[in-house]
């Protein structure tokens, strides 16, 4: 393994505490990283990691080296996107259906720019550690924990509450917050909190939380989405996710006089490394297929 490679393998494995999931990173089986690594450490003359059962940490000359090989890794791919050479892995983790609905119809775009380059796209809306889980950005909804991640806002997504007609024809068209009594909605449970979230209404720009009975409970975008366009509640989304719904008469909108709060879009990346030029003509890319559904922050 040539010196280049295996200071890449060095970083991937301090990032992901792991051998194994280094080795899969860097494309070698973990033979070959457990022996480039010693052939590093006996090069050196220093022990540059510690060795659990569990997990793998530097030590003091391990991280000193680290924060080095992180620099000339980070200087070599500046150099490369500089003359357009963008490559290698691009690990992106999206919260909700925004993957499906806004960023896969246009990704082919984004690959014929930048032929040197992989995409790989998680969805989920949990906490990501990007540097453990080896992800080199996230895009969130909703406002953040504190967290040591850089945060950068993209925009605010307008959302309505909807409904389907069959649900409507059962418990009526709601005209007002007073006339909710008697209606129910899908619980959307969170998987921060583990709670079932409240409707929101924004009136005379106070917020008003409305917590509605739920016979039907849901963790996901789409099983919301789902069970509302089979009458089993009022539910709230953004808009973008139900305008082929609208359209087609599937679901409406109620109540568009108390929108709930529009909810923040952001992109973040690890404070410890810089921006990447893999990350950055990611988010160049995103913003500008983004924007048609965000207002500035």
């Amino acid at each position: 393994m040539d010196r280049l490679t295996t200071l890449e393998l060095f970083t991937r494995i301090v990032d992901r505490g792991s051998f194994s999931a280094a080795a899969i990173d860097v494309g070698v089986s973990r033979p070959v990283a457990t022996a480039a690594i010693q052939a590093l450490e006996e090069r050196l003359g220093a022990r540059l990691l510690q060795r659990t059962t569990r997990h793998v940490s530097p030590t003091i000359e391990g991280e000193a080296y680290y924060r080095r090989g992180v620099q000339i890794l980070a200087d070599l791919e500046e150099a490369d996107g500089a003359c357009g050479a963008v490559r290698g892995l691009l690990r992106v983790d999206v919260a909700g259906n925004l993957a499906r609905t806004i960023i896969l119809p246009e990704l082919s775009h984004f690959l014929a720019r930048h032929p040197a380059l992989t995409v790989q796209l998680g969805e989920s809306e949990r906490f990501v550690d990007l540097v453990r889980e080896g992800v080199d950005c996230v895009v969130r909804a909703g406002e953040l924990a504190d967290s040591d991640m850089v945060v950068r806002r993209l925009g605010l997504m307008e959302e309505i509450t909807c409904a389907s007609p069959a649900y409507l024809a059962q418990h009526g068209v709601p005209v007002s917050l007073d006339a909710l009594d008697g209606h129910v909605m899908v619980g959307f449970v969170s998987s921060r909190t583990g709670q079932v979230m409240p409707l929101e209404f924004m009136r005379d720009g106070v917020a008003i939380m409305r917590t509605l009975p739920a016979r039907v409970l849901v963790s996901g975008a789409d099983a919301s989405a789902a069970a509302a366009r089979l009458g089993l509640g009022l539910v709230q989304a953004p808009r973008h996710r139900f305008l082929n719904d609208l359209a087609a008469g599937t679901l409406a909108e109620v109540l568009a006089e108390y929108p709930p709060a529009p909810t923040l879009i952001s992109l973040l990346y690890p404070t410890r490394r810089q921006l990447s030029p893999r990350v950055r003509v990611f988010v160049e890319w995103l913003e500008d297929v983004i924007r048609p559904y965000l207002r500035s922050a």
